[in-house]
C-alpha cells in the first residue's frame, strides 16, 4: 500500500479532486487509482488569504515498487498495516472478571474481554445513557442534583457529556482498535482521520449504546445502580467485592480479577481504597476556570474570511510564567456550552461540551493551571480530594448557594472589579451564573497565574483576551486527584485489583482510557 501525503485541496474540493491530485503526485491517470482511503486530514490556515485542507491518503496499487521509485522523494511511502491481535486467552479461572465503571476504560476493557470468551460482570453505580440524560437534564433545568447520576456518574463516563473528543498524545497499536470500534458503533467514520476528531456528545449517546448491546449479546451481565462498596482479601488476594445494589441492598461478589476504572470523580472509592491499604499516591492535576467566546470571532481569527465555509474553529494554547507555573488550555468545545459538571451536594464544578454539529453560537475550553502535591494541604494521600472540594465549595458559595456558578467578565478579571453583566458574550451555563469577582474561588497563585497568561496567550491567538470574553468558575476535574499504584502487569499489589483509566491515573482522555482498558484486558486474560 502506498502512502501519499501533503495533498492540497481548496475549501470545497471534494473526493474526486484529491483522487486526482493523488495520481498527479504517483503519475498515473486517476482511474488507474485503486480504493483510496484518507489516513489524515486537517487545516493549513497559516496564509489567511489561501486557507485549504492538506490530506494524506493511502491506495493500493499493482507494482507499488515500481510507482514509488519514481514518484517524488518524501510525498510517497509503501506501508503495511499491521491490525490489533488480542493476545491468546490462558486465563483458567471460571470466575468472571469483574469490571467497575462503565466509562471508556471499563467499556473497552469489558468489550475486549468478551470478544475474546471472558464475559463479564459489569458494575456501574450510575445508571443507563438514556436515564442519566434526562436526570442530567433536570439537573440543569432546576439545579436539583442526583449524585448516583450526574455528568459523571453513568455509562459512557464523563466523557457522554462533553464534546467526545478523541486526541491523544499516545502512540499505542491499540488505538486502531479502539477508532474501528467507535465507528462501527455509530460514530462517524472521519474520526479515523480527522487531525483533531471528536464525536460529539448526541452521536456518543447512540455509540455507547451500541457497545452495552453487544456487551450484553456476548454474555456480560451488566448491572445499573450497583456500586462498589468494599473488597474481601484472602492470603494477600482479592477474594471478592462488596457491593450496594439499586435498591440499597448488601451482596458480596466473588471475584479473583476485578478492573476498576471508576473515574476521575469516585472519592469514595478513593476513601474506601485507602481504609483497605491499597497501595496509592498523590497526582497532580490542574484548575481554573472555563472560558467562553464567541464563535464566529474564534473562527475569524483562526481562518480568517474563509472561516464560514470551513468547521468551526478550536484552539490549542500554553504558556510558561516566570514563576514556574503553566498554563494552558484544555477539552475546547466549538460551538458548545459550559456544563454543570457536580457530583457531590455543596460544590460547584463546570465543563465543557459540544454536539456533533457544533453549531452553537460559543465555544468554550478550560484555561487550567498546573497543581501539584506540594499544593495540597496535608500529607494524607486523598489531600488532593479535600483541594477540589475547598474550592468546589468556594464557587458554590459564591454562586449562592444554588449550583449556579459565579462568572466574570476577562475586562473585569484583568482590572479585579466584580462583574456587573454580560457584554457581547451570553454565558452558556445551566441553571445560570451569578456575575461577582472569582478571586474567592480560586487559589491566589491560580488567579494570578490565570491574569499574567491571558494577554500572552492573546498573542498566539488575537481575541483569546477578549473584554467580553466569559470566566466561570471553578474547573477542577482534568484528572484524577491519585494514582492507584501497579506494577508492569498492571496488578495492584492488591493480587487480582487492576487499576485502570483516567480514574485510576493512568490516561487523559477518551482514547487514551479505551487504550489502557484494552491493555488490561490484555493482562487480565493472560494472567
Amino acid at each position: 500500500m502506498l502512502r501519499i501525503g501533503n495533498l492540497p485541496l481548496p475549501v470545497g474540493g471534494g473526493m474526486e479532486q484529491l483522487r486526482g491530485r493523488a495520481a498527479r503526485v504517483l503519475g498515473v491517470r486517476p482511474g488507474a487509482l485503486g480504493e483510496l482511503e484518507i489516513v489524515r486530514q486537517s487545516i493549513d490556515a497559516r496564509n489567511k488569504r489561501d486557507v485549504h485542507y492538506v490530506y494524506t491518503v493511502e491506495v493500493s496499487m499493482p507494482d507499488e515498487a515500481a510507482l514509488l521509485r519514481t514518484a517524488p522523494k518524501g510525498r510517497v511511502t509503501l506501508v503495511e498495516r499491521t491490525p490489533y491481535t488480542f493476545p491468546a486467552v490462558t486465563r483458567r479461572s471460571v470466575t468472571p472478571p469483574v469490571v467497575v465503571g462503565m466509562g471508556p476504560a471499563g467499556l473497552f476493557a469489558a468489550l475486549l474481554l468478551a470478544r475474546n470468551g471472558l464475559p463479564c460482570v459489569i458494575l456501574e453505580r450510575g445508571r443507563d445513557i438514556d436515564r442519566r440524560t434526562l436526570d442530567v437534564g433536570d439537573f440543569w433545568s432546576t439545579g436539583v442534583l442526583d449524585e448516583a447520576s450526574n455528568v459523571q456518574f453513568g455509562e459512557g463516563g464523563a466523557g457522554a457529556f462533553s464534546d467526545g473528543k478523541l486526541t491523544t498524545g499516545t502512540h499505542d497499536a491499540r488505538i486502531s482498535a479502539v477508532l474501528d470500534t467507535l465507528v462501527e458503533a455509530g460514530a462517524p467514520a472521519d474520526v479515523k482521520y480527522s487531525h483533531r476528531p471528536h464525536v460529539g456528545t448526541d452521536v456518543l449517546r447512540t455509540v455507547v449504546k451500541a457497545i452495552r448491546r453487544e456487551l450484553a449479546a456476548l454474555g456480560c451481565d451488566i448491572r445499573f445502580g450497583h456500586k462498589l462498596t468494599g473488597l474481601t482479601v484472602s492470603g494477600g488476594c482479592l477474594a471478592g467485592v462488596e457491593v450496594e445494589g439499586s435498591q440499597g441492598e448488601s451482596y458480596l461478589l466473588a471475584a479473583n480479577a476485578l478492573i476498576l476504572a471508576p473515574g476521575h470523580s469516585a472519592r469514595d472509592t478513593f476513601a474506601m481504597l485507602r481504609e483497605a491499604g491499597v497501595p496509592m499516591e498523590r497526582k497532580g492535576f490542574a484548575v481554573g476556570v472555563r472560558l467562553e467566546h464567541r464563535q464566529r470571532d474564534i473562527s475569524l481569527s483562526q481562518y480568517g474570511p474563509a472561516w464560514a465555509q470551513l468547521p468551526p474553529s478550536d484552539y490549542k494554547l500554553a504558556c510558561h510564567l516566570p514563576g514556574g507555573r503553566s498554563v494552558f488550555t484544555f477539552c475546547v468545545c466549538p460551538g458548545g456550552q459550559v456544563v454543570a459538571a457536580a457530583s457531590r451536594q455543596g460544590g460547584v464544578v463546570t465543563n465543557g461540551m459540544s454536539h456533533r454539529a457544533r453549531d452553537g453560537e460559543n465555544i468554550n475550553g478550560g484555561l487550567l493551571v498546573g497543581v501539584g502535591p506540594e499544593d495540597f494541604p496535608g500529607e494524607d494521600v486523598l489531600a488532593g480530594v479535600r483541594f477540589q472540594e475547598q474550592w468546589e465549595a468556594a464557587a458554590f458559595r459564591l454562586g449562592g448557594g444554588s449550583f449556579r456558578a459565579p462568572a466574570q467578565r476577562v475586562e473585569d478579571f484583568l482590572q479585579g472589579r466584580p462583574s456587573e453583566g454580560p457584554g457581547m458574550v451570553a454565558p452558556t451555563y445551566r441553571p445560570g451564573v451569578v456575575w461577582t469577582d472569582l478571586s474567592p474561588c480560586l487559589p491566589g497563585y491560580v488567579g494570578e497565574a490565570l491574569a499574567q497568561s491571558l494577554p500572552l496567550l492573546d498573542r498566539k491567538l488575537h481575541g483569546f483576551a477578549s473584554p467580553d470574553g466569559i470566566l466561570t468558575g471553578v474547573e477542577t476535574r482534568s484528572s484524577s486527584p491519585v494514582r492507584i499504584l501497579r506494577d508492569a502487569g498492571c496488578q495492584s499489589a492488591l493480587r487480582g485489583l487492576y487499576p485502570c483509566g483516567e480514574g485510576a491515573g493512568y490516561a487523559g482522555g477518551i482514547v487514551s482510557a479505551a487504550v489502557d482498558g484494552i491493555r488490561v484486558a490484555e493482562a487480565v486474560a493472560t494472567q
